[in-house]
């Protein structure tokens, strides 16, 4: 790999973990793009790269996550039970969605993503006011289902689940904004696994694939990345007890409408390298 290749994917870990750890997502909008641009510069067929991308950056959110949930569990702020039902079922249904995401093609699978997260953002706008008071859901059918629709949707996309799962606990499950961001972040271990695994997996064998690579996930790409990813996580932990909820409850929106727009290309119909 060009050493400058190499450089970009370090400072795009470093700005993902800073990300994941203060918003509780896996940071798939910064690396996505910056994975998918690099092999394409390297020769790799697009399909074929975009779901590298996607299986790579499962393996990022693992230990991403696992530094992050730390940071928030010291903070009293992962509710551990929805974590880990949320998680399971999401990694299990996450399989079906890989398998889904294998047999099609790969501008399909980023207008898919682009536009369910366009609709997770607006929903987020005109929701209720985020708690102040009373207790999150001690539903279990609610976790489980919520869980299958989500693992579904993060397998078929390639993203820990974050940027969708928060808006459900906001809205649906009575989390306040900190408790959703820990919590999300605590899910995610489980749903990087399962994914991860299922591109590896649904990967063996393709004609294709760029050299370090265990089906659909790349290992030098994996390791420059959550180099830097896994130890800024915990300053983007850090951050998230120091801003107001409101305040980070925007922040995530503009998050959500920059990486939907990106993702289902108007910023490339526009030419507007951003």
């Amino acid at each position: 790999m060009d050493p400058i290749f190499m450089i970009a994917l370090l400072i795009t870990g470093a700005a993902v973990g800073i990300v994941s750890g203060a918003l509780g997502v896996g940071g798939c909008f910064i690396m996505i793009p910056v994975q998918y641009y690099i092999l394409l510069a390297m020769g790799i067929d697009p399909t074929i790269a975009i779901r590298v991308s996607f299986g790579t950056n499962l393996l990022v959110v693992l230990p991403t996550a696992l530094s992050g949930a730390y940071r928030h569990h010291t903070k009293e702020v992962v509710m551990w039970r929805p974590a880990i039902t949320l998680g399971v079922v999401g990694a299990i249904a996450g399989f079906f969605g890989a398998f889904v995401a294998s047999n099609l093609p790969g501008n399909v699978l980023t207008f898919i993503f682009g536009t369910a997260i366009l609709l997770g953002s607006v929903r987020m706008i005109t929701a209720k006011p985020i708690r102040t008071e009373g207790e999150i859901s001690q539903s279990t059918a609610a976790y489980v289902f919520w869980g299958i629709i989500l693992g579904f949707i993060t397998g078929l996309i390639g993203i820990g689940g974050g940027v969708l799962v928060i808006p459900i606990m906001v809205i649906f499950l009575n989390f306040q904004m900190h408790e959703a961001v820990g919590t999300s972040t605590a899910m995610m271990i489980f749903t990087a696994i399962g994914g991860a695994l299922s591109y590896m997996i649904l990967g063996l064998g393709v004609v294709g694939l760029p050299e370090f690579s265990i089906g659909y996930v790349n290992l030098l790409q994996w390791i420059l990345l959550a180099g830097t990813s896994v130890p800024f996580a915990q300053l983007g932990a850090h951050s998230a007890h120091k801003i107001n909820p409101k305040a980070l409850k925007w922040a995530f929106i503009i998050v959500m409408i920059y990486m939907g727009l990106k993702m289902i290309g108007l910023f490339a119909f526009l030419h507007l390298p951003i």
